[in-house]
């Protein structure tokens, strides 16, 4: 695929036509926003690569990443890669956002980037989404679904087009 940005985790930016390995490690999740992903290895380790224009990679800072890099040092159990934004969930249940934040698509109540993780709520999520026109989606473990983020074509389904920046039942 395309890896101009680097979001291949090669080591490149050159587009590829078939499959590389990324690294010798044994990877149990994997999401592809648009020009970057980011991966979970069977330790739970965190893993980002690709464009960090908004900070989508977690790490601090603004500069691409064509390799993978390991965002904090905890255990992760999920994590979705949306257009210029990243959600994932730590394995005790607690949801973190950051990147690109215009439309509130991290959940903070702002609508200022952030360059690492940032905790949203309390605890209890154990499945997360993140849309491709910066909104993200959560379920927790009572079943509860909550959205936050662009809503301009009312993709949040909370029966309004209003933008939030917090998560929204």
């Amino acid at each position: 695929g395309l890896g101009t940005s680097g979001q291949l985790g090669d080591g490149t930016t050159v587009s590829k036509s078939s499959p590389v390995q990324i690294g010798t490690s044994s990877w149990t999740s994997v999401s592809a926003g648009f020009t970057h992903t980011a991966a979970i290895r069977a330790d739970g380790g965190l893993f980002a690569w690709g464009l960090n224009s908004s900070g989508q990679m977690g790490d601090g800072t603004t500069v691409n990443k064509s390799s993978p890099v390991q965002i904090g040092t905890s255990s992760w159990s999920s994590v979705a890669a949306g257009q210029i934004h990243t959600a994932a969930i730590r394995t005790d249940g607690r949801l973190f956002t950051w990147g690109y934040n215009l439309n509130g698509a991290l959940g903070d109540s702002t609508t200022i980037d952030k360059l690492q993780p940032l905790q949203v709520g309390t605890s209890g999520y154990t499945k997360i989404a993140a849309g491709a026109v910066d909104s993200t989606y959560a379920i927790t473990n009572t079943g509860y679904m909550y959205a936050w983020g662009q809503n301009t074509a009312g993709q949040l389904g909370i029966s309004d087009t209003i933008n939030r920046s917090s998560p929204v039942q």
